[in-house]
């Protein structure tokens, strides 16, 4: 009896400092305190109201330590962090979301991303100084992709996700923060790799000081962050399978078109797009009346229907900030309407820019040479080589 007179008192006693908790979180920001209210069923006494209470409060504040990061070294990347912000929006996460920015990212964009975000952090750019490797791979702007490193200082989270900016959300994947550090998909190009677009990680100063190490001693192999991030978790691939993200977390672009049948098998599951390559969505022109998109046809890679669910989430909610935001500043957003196609025509020359529908106007060219492009990686995706005609001659020998 004591014991149990003892027990209620001690719950009082913690109720009371729970009640103070609540008037301190209403001061943060004007959240509203977890609903801690439980019905008389429920509640067989002082002991039964505190560990519901506790359940909530606890489940919450986990939730709250937890982020979706992103990293935009210039507008252009800051643009397509937005349209990521804004696809983790649609599909309702529990998260907060972190954009880290370098400093040349403009004033305008930046508070578009405050709009989306709920930090926006500057940061040094770091650069690899490893040109050489760069120059190899015909990608030397990855330099400051180790700028990537920083996330691993937001340690007032106790979990986050990295994705790159130019990823893509198309279904809820909180789930991602059940798995641990370092989850992430494998890279199409060499699967004992993971790809660094999308990866779980525990923020430590300690590990970010081992990165740091680790870079000024081994550098990187391909030059970038992924270089890095796989040397340094050199274990990935055999260590614990748990930490094998299914492809369709990080489903890229250039996948898609190496693989047909596994992505008419298994795309539809797809919760994550990866714009992968030298040209991103922000590299073509948009007319939102049309729905078209104009660009270097000759070089795409991402799926049509990926980049057009792109560009109409970027012209419907991103834009319309951007413009507020600029003000009378002129800017490119990428979208053009259709009465202003001689302007477009006359930027497709120096760009080699020409719509997505009109490869048919283009000399037709023999098997041969077709099959001398597609050797040489110049397959025309948004034409003749296109998904659904790809698809249709796949039918045809499936069947």
């Amino acid at each position: 009896m004591l014991a149990r007179s003892f027990s209620h008192r001690r719950a009082a006693e913690q109720f009371g400092l729970l009640q103070s908790w609540q008037a301190v979180w209403q001061t943060q920001d004007g959240a509203a305190f977890p609903d801690c209210t439980v019905s008389d069923s429920q509640a067989g006494g002082c002991w039964d109201i505190l560990a519901v209470c506790s359940q909530t409060l606890l489940a919450t504040i986990r939730s709250a330590e937890q982020a979706f990061v992103t990293l935009a070294t210039n507008d252009n990347y800051a643009r397509g962090a937005m349209v990521l912000g804004k696809s983790l929006r649609n599909h309702d996460t529990s998260k907060k979301l972190v954009a880290l920015i370098g400093p040349e990212v403009s004033e305008p964009c930046q508070s578009v991303l405050r709009r989306i975000f709920d930090e926006v952090l500057v940061v040094d750019v770091l650069d690899s100084g490893d040109t050489a490797r760069l120059a190899m791979m015909k990608r030397p702007e990855l330099g400051v992709t180790l700028t990537k490193l920083h996330c691993w200082t937001l340690t007032h989270y106790s979990k986050c996700v990295f994705m790159d900016a130019d990823t893509m959300v198309l279904s809820n994947i909180d789930e991602l923060f059940d798995r641990e550090e370092l989850s992430a998909s494998p890279d199409p190009g060499w699967p004992d790799c993971f790809n660094s677009g999308v990866f779980v990680f525990r923020p430590s100063e300690e590990t970010y000081a081992k990165l740091l190490e680790y870079c000024s001693e081994h550098g990187s192999f391909d030059g970038g962050d992924q270089g890095v991030l796989n040397g340094f978790f050199s274990d990935w691939a055999t260590a614990d399978i748990s930490r094998h993200l299914p492809f369709i977390y990080n489903l890229s672009s250039v996948a898609i078109y190496t693989y047909l049948p596994a992505f008419k098998q298994f795309g539809q599951n797809a919760k994550v797009v990866h714009f992968l390559g030298k040209n991103k969505p922000w590299s073509y022109t948009y007319d939102p009346k049309s729905t078209q998109i104009s660009g270097n046809v000759s070089d795409a890679t991402a799926h049509p229907s990926f980049l057009l669910d792109w560009w109409k989430l970027y012209s419907s909610t991103v834009v319309p900030a951007l413009q507020e935001q600029f003000g009378d500043q002129p800017f490119h957003s990428g979208c053009v309407e259709s009465q202003y196609s001689e302007i477009v025509s006359d930027e497709s020359t120096q760009h080699e820019s020409h719509p997505t529908q009109a490869s048919a106007l283009e000399p037709q060219l023999s098997s041969e040479e077709r099959k001398e492009r597609w050797e040489h990686g110049q397959a025309d995706y948004m034409g003749m080589d296109s998904f659904d005609n790809i698809k249709k001659k796949l039918d045809t020998f499936l069947k």
